[in-house]
């Protein structure tokens, strides 16, 4: 086969720079090629969407065993359904999706609906409040630390723990070692966690019940609820955060959603295309492989810009402007193929029941100025002031 030479960039994926704005670098890198070599991360970027979803669908090739940027943090997630591929992935993430059905998750839609209804119902009536602490935080954390049966010191520290477990997933940077500690503390947690220490009828003392019945080993539990706790929260405080935000950015767009509520689903898969909460993934190349005219080597990694593709003109008609009614359903920012992200009806739950409510409750709000949240994976807010409320 013909190889040509590859593309290289000296981007740094991980510097505060990109982290705080990556579209301009994304599209960059989508430009110069659909593989680009970034010489400062030591990696492959898949940047444009056909070649993201041909990767993620090919699990043989583009393996999960290295989903982190940095050996420490791959080692300590051998084990988990994040890290592993077929055919121990299947019994893990049957485990871990067991209490994520559809059936499932209809029990849990009256329950998700209410909280965040008084959630909303009370902050307009305050009038003013920032919108990722009282809402896109408080929505998320409610909910999972009922749904998994947390007390305690988990309770407490979930935000905390959450946080660091998806820095932790970058390069060897300062970020990442500032988070190792707090990390630990969530596999410590996760290590020594007994179905006593959470709450009965909780989806947590299910998974005990599953390695009780032989369906998984003992050791697993701890893994499979660190999953729930570590990957489950953040993104889902992002995605929430990151919709308040662009239909206070295009009130015409809220405005279609208020007249409309029907295309809630519509609007958050456009939110998630157009915001993704987790704007890479590493993957381990375990043959070599030819992506248009650049060979990959067997035993170098892939970094999977979601966000990137995501935004790609390729596959998406005018991909920088935000429309609710586009309904991007084949966006990537849920993973693709077996890998896809396992918590994601839930999520849409929570995020479809915010929207909900603001539509019905909110005819227009002023927000202040953003706050960026600085962090090697995910893609979200810290701060969001909502200064003024027209109730509807």
């Amino acid at each position: 086969m013909t190889v040509e030479t590859s593309v290289s960039s000296k981007i740094d994926l991980f510097s505060d720079e990109v982290l705080l704005d990556p579209y301009p670098f994304f599209a960059e890198l989508r430009e110069q090629a659909s593989v680009v070599r970034l010489e400062k991360n030591g990696v492959w970027a898949l940047t444009r969407y056909g070649v993201i979803r041909e990767a993620l669908a090919n699990w043989e090739v583009f393996s999960s065993n290295a989903v982190a940027f940095n050996d420490d943090m791959n080692a300590a997630l051998v084990g988990t359904s994040l890290a592993t591929d077929p055919p121990e992935h299947q019994r893990l993430r049957a485990a871990l999706t067991e209490n994520l059905t559809p059936r499932a998750l209809r029990k849990l839609k009256g329950s998700i609906d209410e909280k965040a209804d008084a959630l909303v119902a009370e902050l307009v009536e305050r009038g003013s409040f920032d919108a990722i602490d009282d809402l896109a935080r408080a929505l998320p954390i409610a909910v999972v630390t009922d749904l998994i049966g947390l007390q305690g010191v988990a309770r407490e520290n979930i935000l905390r723990w959450g946080e660091a477990a998806f820095n932790v997933l970058g390069p060897m940077n300062e970020r990442t070692v500032q988070n190792f500690p707090v990390a630990g503390e969530l596999f410590q947690w996760c290590l020594n966690v007994q179905a006593s220490d959470l709450t009965e009828g909780s989806m947590g003392r299910a998974i005990f019940a599953a390695a009780e019945r032989g369906e998984i080993p003992m050791e697993s539990c701890g893994q499979i609820i660190h999953q729930y706790l570590g990957a489950g929260v953040d993104t889902t405080i992002a995605a929430i955060g990151n919709a308040i935000a662009q239909f206070a950015a295009n009130p015409d767009q809220f405005d279609l959603v208020r007249e409309d509520r029907s295309i809630i689903p519509s609007a958050f898969n456009e939110v998630l295309r157009y915001e993704a909460p987790a704007h890479a993934f590493a993957r381990l190349v375990k043959q070599d492989i030819e992506i248009d005219g650049t060979l990959i080597p067997a035993g170098d990694k892939v970094a999977i810009l979601y966000g990137a593709g995501n935004r790609d003109r390729r596959h998406y008609e005018n991909p920088d402007a935000f429309l609710a009614k586009r309904n991007p359903v084949d966006h990537l920012s849920f993973g693709y193929g077996i890998h896809s992200c396992a918590g994601q009806g839930l999520a849409r739950l929570e995020a479809h029941a915010v929207i909900d409510s603001l539509a019905r409750r909110v005819r227009r709000f002023t927000v202040g100025e953003p706050e960026r949240s600085i962090n090697n994976m995910t893609h979200s807010l810290n701060k969001l002031p909502v200064l003024e409320i027209d109730p509807a």
